[in-house]
């Protein structure tokens, strides 16, 4: 399959209201108001290569092209990562995505480090939003990602356990949180692989600089930085 074969285009699910507009509140506002919201296309769920194929040629590939990847591959990208693939989950209601997490805390938020600037993926609106402009593709902290048109960083949210739809054994215990968001990274990472592996992209799950990058990023302090992965046409 070419590299630019898309996926076979199908109608993507409604998003719930209420809760759309429950993030949109939260969303962090960008530090400079030139740097606008990326409303994404409706991502495309359907085709590719099948599971098992994507499988077979699974791999870590370093050598990464700066060409921009498309608003549909981008898109298809994140939501095959940790979007919503069900409206309504098996939790009390709340959304369920293409990654699973300890009681459906949902902790791990993707910030996506673009040319222009970094912005937070929001699952349920299916958008970017923006968080602070620049250049900040060199803080996922490999040379040869500086130049790659998608970086992601990969950050768990603490204060989110407390607010899960039920409490897991230790999901307050602090050492029991990071078994917890350590997994949840890999499931996202996993996806991340495995799409790319799909569309014929290349993907790089590596160590980034978590301490100025959560300066940079203007981070809480119930968040912490963990991985960085870095996506796009192979070189």
């Amino acid at each position: 399959m070419k590299r630019r074969t898309f996926l076979k285009a199908v109608p993507t699910y409604t998003v719930l209201a209420g809760a759309a507009v429950g993030i949109a509140q939260n969303a962090r506002t960008s530090s400079n108001p030139a740097l606008e919201p990326i409303m994404l296309v409706k991502p495309e769920t359907d085709g590719g290569k099948s599971v098992l194929a994507a499988l077979k040629t699974r791999r870590t590939n370093r050598n990464v092209s700066a060409e921009t990847l498309p608003p549909q591959m981008l898109s298809n990208l994140l939501w095959a990562a940790f979007g919503i693939n069900r409206e309504e989950g098996a939790l009390r209601g709340r959304t369920g995505r293409t990654a699973a997490s300890a009681s459906n805390s949902q902790e791990i938020d993707l910030y996506i480090a673009l040319p222009e600037g970094v912005y937070l993926y929001e699952a349920i609106l299916h958008r970017l939003s923006p968080v602070v402009s620049g250049d900040f593709r060199a803080k996922s902290g490999r040379r040869a990602a500086a130049a790659a048109p998608v970086n992601i960083f990969y950050v768990a949210d603490i204060a989110k356990y407390s607010k899960a739809p039920f409490q897991e054994p230790g999901l307050k215990d602090p050492e029991v949180q990071k078994s917890y968001y350590y997994v949840a990274t890999g499931l996202i990472a996993g996806n991340v692989y495995l799409f790319a592996a799909s569309q014929g992209l290349a993907a790089w799950f590596h160590n980034c600089d978590k301490v100025n990058t959560a300066k940079e990023f203007k981070l809480r302090p119930e968040q912490r930085v963990l991985f960085a992965q870095t996506v796009g046409y192979p070189a």
